[in-house]
């Protein structure tokens, strides 16, 4: 991680949200040095967005993180953890990208970076869930070295040791 909080990759930044910017992205209202594509938030995204940007104190490592893209400096997606370690050591992250950003591997870019700093900040399971038609997302969590332990009829579970 840089100074300013950022995890640089060959071609993103995940910048970790501070409150006001979460705030900012649930309004819909980007100040003058936000670059968001105009896909950007994702729904899914919001709720999580909404509790951050009520935070005190958010988590300085297992929080909410912006994807941009390095070269342009534009959001086209997050990952984010949903809290610190449990008391096994597990953490849980979901991701997503526009539609732009996709077919180029940068979501797996982008969960490989979580995988690390989750295993750096003391995490010793990574987890994460997608639904069983999202095979593109099946897809990026096996090539972050993630396996499936189980399936539902809603949801297929994936896990890493650390």
């Amino acid at each position: 991680m840089t100074e300013d909080g950022d995890l640089r990759t060959a071609r993103l930044v995940l910048h970790p949200i501070r409150p006001d910017e979460a705030a900012r992205i649930v309004a819909g209202a980007p100040g003058p040095d936000d670059r968001w594509h105009p896909e950007y938030p994702f729904e899914d995204e919001l709720e999580p967005l909404r509790s951050l940007a009520g935070a005190t104190l958010p988590h300085p490592v297992f929080t909410l993180f912006q994807v941009r893209e390095a070269a342009s400096g534009l959001a086209v997606g997050g990952i984010g953890f949903f809290g610190p370690p449990d008391d096994d050591g597990a953490v849980e992250i979901g991701y997503g990208l526009v539609a732009g950003a996709r077919g180029r591997g940068l979501a797996t870019e982008a969960v490989l970076a979580a995988v690390r700093l989750a295993g750096e900040h003391g995490a010793a399971l990574l987890r994460a869930d997608t639904t069983p038609g999202n095979r593109a997302s099946q897809r990026v969590l096996q090539k972050a070295g993630l396996s499936e332990v189980r399936r539902t009829d809603e949801l297929v579970y994936f896990e890493r040791r650390l």
